[in-house]
Protein backbone atom coordinates (compact mmCIF):
# COMPACT_ATOMS: atom_id res chain seq x y z
CA UNK A 1 0.00 0.00 0.00
CA UNK A 2 1.15 3.67 -0.94
CA UNK A 3 2.14 5.23 2.79
CA UNK A 4 0.59 8.16 3.84
CA UNK A 5 2.13 11.42 3.79
CA UNK A 6 2.74 12.63 7.55
CA UNK A 7 0.02 14.26 10.16
CA UNK A 8 0.32 17.51 9.67
CA UNK A 9 -2.96 18.75 11.64
CA UNK A 10 -6.11 16.85 13.16
CA UNK A 11 -7.69 14.90 10.28
CA UNK A 12 -11.19 15.76 9.23
CA UNK A 13 -12.66 12.71 9.54
CA UNK A 14 -12.08 9.04 10.45
CA UNK A 15 -9.93 7.27 7.73
CA UNK A 16 -11.81 5.48 4.46
CA UNK A 17 -11.86 1.81 4.94
CA UNK A 18 -8.97 0.17 2.52
CA UNK A 19 -10.65 -1.72 -0.50
CA UNK A 20 -11.41 -5.30 0.12
CA UNK A 21 -12.32 -7.59 2.81
CA UNK A 22 -8.95 -9.24 3.53
CA UNK A 23 -8.42 -10.29 6.75
CA UNK A 24 -5.31 -9.89 8.51
CA UNK A 25 -2.85 -12.74 8.79
CA UNK A 26 0.79 -13.84 10.23
CA UNK A 27 2.56 -12.56 7.19
CA UNK A 28 0.95 -9.16 7.06
CA UNK A 29 -0.91 -8.14 10.14
CA UNK A 30 -2.44 -5.18 9.09
CA UNK A 31 -4.14 -6.13 6.40
CA UNK A 32 -7.95 -4.54 5.60
CA UNK A 33 -6.67 -1.83 8.34
CA UNK A 34 -6.02 2.02 7.94
CA UNK A 35 -2.77 1.15 9.49
CA UNK A 36 -1.35 -1.10 6.90
CA UNK A 37 -0.59 2.57 5.11
CA UNK A 38 0.82 4.48 8.44
CA UNK A 39 4.64 4.31 9.24
CA UNK A 40 6.02 2.01 11.36
CA UNK A 41 7.93 2.30 14.93
CA UNK A 42 10.00 5.64 16.41
CA UNK A 43 10.77 6.55 12.93
CA UNK A 44 6.93 7.15 12.47
CA UNK A 45 7.26 10.02 15.64
CA UNK A 46 9.10 12.49 13.67
CA UNK A 47 10.44 15.75 16.08
CA UNK A 48 9.02 19.38 14.74
CA UNK A 49 12.00 21.82 14.28
CA UNK A 50 13.14 23.27 17.21
CA UNK A 51 13.18 27.20 17.66
CA UNK A 52 13.37 29.27 21.14
CA UNK A 53 10.30 29.99 22.68
CA UNK A 54 9.39 31.85 25.74
CA UNK A 55 12.51 32.53 26.83
CA UNK A 56 14.17 28.88 26.37
CA UNK A 57 17.03 28.64 24.00
CA UNK A 58 16.48 26.46 20.65
CA UNK A 59 18.61 24.01 21.93
CA UNK A 60 16.42 23.92 24.79
CA UNK A 61 13.45 23.12 22.66
CA UNK A 62 15.75 20.72 20.78
CA UNK A 63 15.88 18.87 24.20
CA UNK A 64 12.33 19.22 24.88
CA UNK A 65 11.36 17.31 21.86
CA UNK A 66 13.93 14.86 22.05
CA UNK A 67 13.03 13.81 25.21
CA UNK A 68 9.40 13.38 24.36
CA UNK A 69 10.09 11.15 21.63
CA UNK A 70 12.07 9.20 23.95
CA UNK A 71 9.88 9.09 26.27
CA UNK A 72 6.58 8.01 23.54
CA UNK A 73 9.20 5.59 22.44
CA UNK A 74 10.36 4.02 25.68
CA UNK A 75 6.72 3.85 27.60
CA UNK A 76 5.55 2.54 23.81
CA UNK A 77 7.01 0.65 21.31
CA UNK A 78 10.55 -1.06 23.66
CA UNK A 79 10.06 -4.67 23.28
CA UNK A 80 11.03 -5.38 26.96
CA UNK A 81 8.19 -2.51 28.33
CA UNK A 82 5.43 -4.09 25.72
CA UNK A 83 5.80 -7.71 27.68
CA UNK A 84 5.41 -6.55 30.60
CA UNK A 85 9.15 -4.97 31.96
CA UNK A 86 9.61 -2.82 33.87
CA UNK A 87 9.84 0.72 32.13
CA UNK A 88 13.23 2.35 33.48
CA UNK A 89 13.99 4.29 30.72
CA UNK A 90 10.69 6.03 30.37
CA UNK A 91 10.48 6.90 33.95
CA UNK A 92 13.93 8.44 33.98
CA UNK A 93 12.38 11.40 31.68
CA UNK A 94 10.22 12.36 34.18
CA UNK A 95 10.96 15.06 36.73
CA UNK A 96 11.14 13.33 40.35
CA UNK A 97 10.37 16.56 42.12
CA UNK A 98 6.79 16.76 40.24
CA UNK A 99 4.76 15.63 43.41
CA UNK A 100 2.90 12.10 43.47
CA UNK A 101 3.52 11.53 39.78
CA UNK A 102 6.50 8.86 40.08
CA UNK A 103 5.70 7.58 43.17
CA UNK A 104 2.12 6.65 41.55
CA UNK A 105 3.25 5.33 38.12
CA UNK A 106 5.65 2.85 40.44
CA UNK A 107 2.56 1.83 42.60
CA UNK A 108 0.60 0.84 39.22
CA UNK A 109 3.65 -1.03 38.18
CA UNK A 110 3.87 -2.67 41.48
CA UNK A 111 0.32 -3.33 42.58
CA UNK A 112 -1.97 -2.47 39.29
CA UNK A 113 -6.25 -1.96 39.92
CA UNK A 114 -8.81 0.00 39.10
CA UNK A 115 -7.28 3.28 40.20
CA UNK A 116 -3.73 2.71 39.83
CA UNK A 117 -3.21 1.34 36.06
CA UNK A 118 0.14 1.28 34.42
CA UNK A 119 -2.01 1.14 31.01
CA UNK A 120 -2.50 4.72 31.18
CA UNK A 121 1.03 5.66 29.98
CA UNK A 122 2.40 2.66 29.23
CA UNK A 123 1.48 -0.37 27.07
CA UNK A 124 1.83 -3.60 28.63
CA UNK A 125 0.86 -7.44 27.24
CA UNK A 126 0.65 -10.40 29.29
CA UNK A 127 3.57 -12.47 27.49
CA UNK A 128 1.64 -15.72 28.86
CA UNK A 129 -1.60 -14.55 26.75
CA UNK A 130 -0.25 -13.08 24.04
CA UNK A 131 2.98 -12.34 21.41
CA UNK A 132 3.56 -9.84 18.57
CA UNK A 133 2.99 -10.80 15.35
CA UNK A 134 6.01 -10.01 13.29
CA UNK A 135 8.10 -6.85 14.51
CA UNK A 136 6.36 -3.75 13.15
CA UNK A 137 3.99 -1.40 15.25
CA UNK A 138 2.40 1.12 12.98
CA UNK A 139 1.76 4.85 14.30
CA UNK A 140 0.42 7.74 13.57
CA UNK A 141 0.05 10.93 14.94
CA UNK A 142 1.92 14.62 15.50
CA UNK A 143 4.00 16.77 18.06
CA UNK A 144 3.94 20.33 18.17
CA UNK A 145 5.39 23.35 20.47
CA UNK A 146 3.30 25.87 22.43
CA UNK A 147 4.65 28.19 25.11
CA UNK A 148 3.90 28.10 28.61
CA UNK A 149 4.70 30.80 31.10
CA UNK A 150 8.19 32.20 30.54
CA UNK A 151 10.55 29.77 31.21
CA UNK A 152 8.30 27.07 30.26
CA UNK A 153 7.93 25.06 26.55
CA UNK A 154 5.31 22.69 26.28
CA UNK A 155 5.55 19.81 23.66
CA UNK A 156 1.68 18.08 23.04
CA UNK A 157 1.75 14.63 21.48
CA UNK A 158 -0.95 12.99 19.85
CA UNK A 159 -0.30 9.41 18.32
CA UNK A 160 -1.85 6.14 17.58
CA UNK A 161 0.00 2.93 18.31
CA UNK A 162 -1.38 -0.38 16.69
CA UNK A 163 0.01 -3.79 17.93
CA UNK A 164 -0.92 -7.18 15.43
CA UNK A 165 -1.22 -9.89 18.24
CA UNK A 166 -1.17 -13.60 18.25
CA UNK A 167 -1.73 -16.17 20.90
CA UNK A 168 1.20 -17.14 22.82
CA UNK A 169 1.45 -21.07 22.05
CA UNK A 170 -0.54 -20.66 18.92
CA UNK A 171 1.08 -21.41 15.74
CA UNK A 172 -1.59 -21.24 13.36
CA UNK A 173 -4.53 -19.50 15.06
CA UNK A 174 -5.68 -15.82 14.39
CA UNK A 175 -4.31 -12.23 14.54
CA UNK A 176 -5.77 -9.68 16.72
CA UNK A 177 -5.11 -5.78 16.91
CA UNK A 178 -5.45 -3.68 19.74
CA UNK A 179 -5.15 -0.11 19.31
CA UNK A 180 -4.13 2.42 21.51
CA UNK A 181 -4.34 6.31 21.06
CA UNK A 182 -2.03 8.13 23.69
CA UNK A 183 -2.45 12.63 24.21
CA UNK A 184 0.42 13.69 26.34
CA UNK A 185 1.63 17.50 27.05
CA UNK A 186 5.67 17.27 28.37
CA UNK A 187 6.65 20.43 29.62
CA UNK A 188 10.44 21.68 30.31
CA UNK A 189 11.02 24.17 32.91
CA UNK A 190 13.73 26.75 33.31
CA UNK A 191 15.50 25.02 36.57
CA UNK A 192 16.12 29.20 37.24
CA UNK A 193 13.30 30.44 37.63
CA UNK A 194 11.50 27.16 38.71
CA UNK A 195 11.71 24.66 41.35
CA UNK A 196 12.29 21.54 38.69
CA UNK A 197 15.27 19.01 38.27
CA UNK A 198 17.41 20.32 35.19
CA UNK A 199 16.81 17.86 32.00
CA UNK A 200 13.77 16.20 33.06
CA UNK A 201 10.21 16.66 31.99
CA UNK A 202 7.07 17.51 33.61
CA UNK A 203 3.57 15.78 32.74
CA UNK A 204 0.47 18.26 32.17
CA UNK A 205 -2.15 15.58 31.15
CA UNK A 206 -1.33 12.11 29.69
CA UNK A 207 -5.11 10.54 28.20
CA UNK A 208 -4.92 7.20 26.57
CA UNK A 209 -7.98 5.58 24.62
CA UNK A 210 -8.01 1.77 23.94
CA UNK A 211 -9.43 -0.35 21.20
CA UNK A 212 -9.83 -3.95 21.53
CA UNK A 213 -9.01 -5.17 24.47
CA UNK A 214 -11.17 -6.97 27.71
CA UNK A 215 -13.08 -4.63 29.72
CA UNK A 216 -13.01 -4.77 33.48
CA UNK A 217 -9.75 -6.40 34.06
CA UNK A 218 -7.07 -4.45 35.69
CA UNK A 219 -3.90 -6.51 35.67
CA UNK A 220 -1.75 -4.02 34.22
CA UNK A 221 -2.26 -5.42 30.91
CA UNK A 222 -4.13 -5.12 27.47
CA UNK A 223 -6.47 -8.86 26.78
CA UNK A 224 -6.51 -8.71 23.25
CA UNK A 225 -10.03 -10.00 21.89
CA UNK A 226 -9.65 -12.49 18.91
CA UNK A 227 -12.62 -12.81 16.46
CA UNK A 228 -12.53 -16.76 17.34
CA UNK A 229 -13.78 -16.50 21.13
CA UNK A 230 -15.66 -14.49 22.83
CA UNK A 231 -13.81 -11.73 24.70
CA UNK A 232 -12.63 -11.89 28.40
CA UNK A 233 -13.78 -9.82 31.31
CA UNK A 234 -17.06 -7.69 31.70
CA UNK A 235 -19.43 -6.90 28.78
CA UNK A 236 -18.47 -3.67 27.11
CA UNK A 237 -21.49 -1.11 27.81
CA UNK A 238 -19.93 2.16 26.41
CA UNK A 239 -20.82 3.73 23.38
CA UNK A 240 -19.89 2.18 19.67
CA UNK A 241 -16.38 4.15 18.26
CA UNK A 242 -13.55 3.57 15.65
CA UNK A 243 -9.94 3.40 17.31
CA UNK A 244 -8.56 4.72 13.67
CA UNK A 245 -10.41 7.97 13.95
CA UNK A 246 -8.02 10.46 14.80
CA UNK A 247 -10.71 13.12 14.28
CA UNK A 248 -12.12 13.51 17.44
CA UNK A 249 -10.42 15.58 20.21
CA UNK A 250 -9.10 13.34 23.34
CA UNK A 251 -9.70 15.41 26.51
CA UNK A 252 -9.73 13.03 29.47
CA UNK A 253 -13.63 13.40 29.96
CA UNK A 254 -14.78 10.66 27.55
CA UNK A 255 -17.43 8.05 29.44
CA UNK A 256 -15.86 5.42 31.72
CA UNK A 257 -17.37 2.66 30.29
CA UNK A 258 -15.66 0.24 28.00
CA UNK A 259 -16.79 0.24 24.77
CA UNK A 260 -17.04 -1.55 21.45
CA UNK A 261 -15.03 -0.96 18.59
CA UNK A 262 -16.29 -0.62 15.01
CA UNK A 263 -13.22 -2.60 13.28
CA UNK A 264 -9.86 -3.32 14.57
Amino acid sequence: ATPLAAETGRPTGAPAEPAGSARATRDHPFRGSPAERWAEGADAIEVPEAKALSGMSETDVAFALRRTKELLVAANLDAGVLRGEHPDEALDVLDPKQPELLPKLRRSLSRPDEDHDPLRLFTRFDPHETRPAGDAVKVRGRMTLAAGEPGVVKVDADYTFVYPRVRANDQDGPVARTIIRRVLTLTLNDPARWEVTEGKLLVERYFSEYGNTSCGIHDGYLHPGFGDEDPGGERATGPLADPYDRSRPLTGTEPDDCGKVSRT
